[in-house]
């Protein structure tokens, strides 16, 4: 189906002025009890400066996302990059097609037209910009996004990433603290955004292999490919450069658990900065600060993103969560009734299969907690 256009009505420029306030005619009225000294043209209460709107065509997609056509763009003038991370509150770093690197500003519009994220350009992003002298530059137009991973924040949404085909989902097998809740929520987050995940679980080095089976069993089980690694080992790694082979790839999960170092292991000229784990805490430092996107020798692109302590879902609501966890599906009919969200409710399949352990208490826990908006504390 071909996207659809409609006419939309944006705050070009959003009145960030305060209301102004009756003088001092309005002050000395009050004072004397006589508000016949006002002169006739005087407010009360001003209107304070006006926002500026616009007109623009955007362009509707299957999934209900804008995809914003700036019909003013010149296309000759345009170049076409990609961005390679996020510099400062409005600029980023583009990589334009023949590989020169721009320090691009993004056009306000595009800003604006941001209403429910917190960043109007992310790493990832496939964008037109126009090139100006000191390989500096102004972004145009943001391409239609495939491929997200990003979470709420407060009553915004941050994407992480986008037009990626893997998220390596990393945990550690002994430090930080195990988070299986966290887990759930990028699965559930790779899904909605059309990312396929893995599961690596790192530092293996550090544990003793048999205590990981039950982790790597419940996941592998349920057909999300799941691999083991140790950086300072150099176990596993072959396999996991094998697996972001030519691929889109973003590598997530909490801080501290070695996203950076592994991709160091990788390949060595990435040169990531890395750190260790608080012995005071247990929880990872935040060594990476903003998501950066590397292009590898061995074939595609990857993107390490900061530590993420907690990941809140975003445009998930609460009926549909059941149907992101693989495990529920054949249970859900042998609920009584068609609304049962598996909680209270009497008869409810899903809960059965809980207590006679065809589901995982650990998994159930998780979607109990996502439909409550619970988080995990840090």
């Amino acid at each position: 189906m071909a996207p659809k256009k409609r006419k939309i009505r944006v705050a070009f420029k959003k009145n960030r002025g305060k209301r102004s306030r009756a003088g001092h005619e309005l002050r000395e009225a009050i004072r004397q009890d006589d508000l016949d000294l006002l002169t006739s043209g005087e407010r009360v209460s001003g209107k304070g400066n006006l926002s500026r709107h616009r007109t623009i065509i955007a362009e509707e997609s299957e999934d209900g996302q804008e995809l914003v056509v700036e019909l003013d763009v010149d296309r000759e003038r345009c170049l076409a990059g990609r961005v390679l991370s996020i510099v400062g509150a409005h600029q980023c770093r583009v990589q334009a097609e023949e590989g020169t690197v721009y320090v691009c500003a993004v056009r306000q519009i595009l800003r604006t037209l941001s209403q429910d994220a917190r960043n109007a350009v992310v790493a990832g992003d496939r964008v037109l910009f126009e090139p100006e002298p000191g390989n500096q530059g102004m972004i145009v137009r943001v391409e239609p996004r495939s491929g997200i991973l990003g979470r709420g924040v407060g009553r915004s949404h941050q994407l992480l990433v986008a037009n990626v085909d893997l998220a390596v989902i990393i945990i550690g097998a002994v430090e930080p603290h195990f988070k299986p809740n966290l887990i759930d929520r990028f699965l559930v987050s790779c899904e909605k955004g059309g990312v396929k995940p893995i599961i690596c679980i790192n530092k293996c080095d550090l544990a003793e292999l048999p205590k990981l089976l039950p982790v790597v069993g419940l996941y592998s089980g349920l057909g999300y490919q799941t691999v083991l690694t140790s950086a300072a080992t150099g176990f596993g790694m072959k396999h996991l450069a094998d697996i972001i082979r030519g691929r889109q790839t973003v590598f997530s999960g909490q801080s501290g658990v070695g996203k950076s170092t592994l991709l160091n292991a990788i390949q060595p000229e990435l040169g990531l900065v890395t750190s260790h784990v608080s012995l005071d805490s247990g929880k990872g430092r935040h060594t990476t600060r903003t998501a950066i996107l590397k292009q590898l020798d061995q074939g595609g692109w990857v993107v390490d993103t900061p530590g993420i302590r907690q990941l809140r879902l975003w445009d998930v609501i609460r009926e549909e969560v059941e149907g992101y966890f693989v495990e529920f599906r054949s249970f859900v009919r042998y609920c009584k009734f068609p609304n049962c969200m598996h909680v209270n409710e009497k008869q409810c399949g899903i809960r059965a299969a809980v207590a006679d352990g065809l589901i995982s208490a650990e998994r159930y826990s998780s979607y109990q907690k996502i439909i409550s908006d619970e988080i995990d504390p840090d």
